[in-house]
C-alpha cells in the first residue's frame, strides 16, 4: 500500500503534486555489480548522488538496485520498480553512451508509455555549458512507465548532479502527481498487468 493519497497536494495553479516523493534508484555498472561481494556494500558514486540531492530536497529513498550492463537486467530492475505503488519516481545512472554496452536507453525506452523528450534536451544544453561538444554523446532520457516518471542519467557523478538538482527534483514532485492523478485505488501493479511487450 502507498499513502501517496497523504502526500498528494497542488500547487499555485491546480496542478497535482505528490510531495515529499519516494525514490527507486537503479545503478548500472557491469564492474560494480561484478566486484560486489556479499558481506560488503559496493562503491556507487551515482547512485550515492542521486540519494544524496533527493534527501537534501525532503524526499525519501525507498529502493537501490545495482544491474550489470544488460538490456534484460536494466528493464526487470526498472519494471520491478515502477510497477510498486509506493515508488513515485525512479532515477538510473549509467550507460548512457555510445559503447556497445550503453543500453540503459533502450531498456528503459521500450518500457515508456510517454516520453518525455525535453528533459534530455535540456540536460543536453545544461552539458554543454560544462563539457562542450561531449554534450552530443549522452543519451540521457526520460519517460512515463506504468504511471511512474523515470529518468535515465550518465554515470558520471557531475552529470548526475547537475540533472538533479537543476532538473528533475525541481520538477518531478509535478510530473508525479500528473502521471498519478487518475489513480482510483492504491495496490501495487503486478508485472503481469505491466507485462513486457
Amino acid at each position: 500500500m502507498s499513502d501517496s493519497a497523504d502526500r498528494r497536494t497542488t500547487d499555485d495553479h491546480g496542478h497535482d503534486l505528490i510531495d515529499p516523493l519516494y525514490v527507486g534508484i537503479v545503478t548500472v555498472s557491469t564492474s560494480r555489480a561484478t566486484d560486489a561481494r556479499a558481506d560488503e556494500e559496493p562503491e556507487d558514486p551515482g547512485g550515492d548522488t542521486i540519494a544524496e540531492v533527493f534527501e537534501a530536497a525532503g524526499h525519501e529513498i525507498r529502493e537501490r538496485e545495482l544491474v550489470r550492463d544488460d538490456y534484460g537486467a536494466i528493464r526487470t530492475a526498472v519494471r520491478g520498480l515502477v510497477a510498486q505503488r509506493g515508488i513515485d519516481v525512479v532515477v538510473t545512472t549509467g550507460g548512457t553512451g555510445v559503447t556497445a554496452d550503453d543500453v540503459s536507453p533502450e531498456a528503459m525506452s521500450a518500457l515508456f508509455e510517454r516520453e518525455l523528450p525535453g528533459f534530455g534536451e535540456l540536460f543536453r544544453a545544461l552539458s554543454w555549458e560544462e563539457v562542450g561538444t561531449r554534450a552530443m554523446a549522452s543519451r540521457a532520457t526520460a519517460g512515463i512507465a506504468a504511471d511512474t516518471p523515470v529518468f535515465c542519467l550518465p554515470g558520471s557523478t557531475n552529470a548526475v548532479r547537475t540533472a538533479c538538482e537543476e532538473l528533475i527534483v525541481p520538477e518531478a514532485p509535478h510530473l508525479a502527481g500528473l502521471a498519478t492523478s487518475h489513480r482510483a485505488g492504491t495496490e501495487d501493479r503486478t508485472l503481469d498487468a505491466f507485462s513486457e511487450e
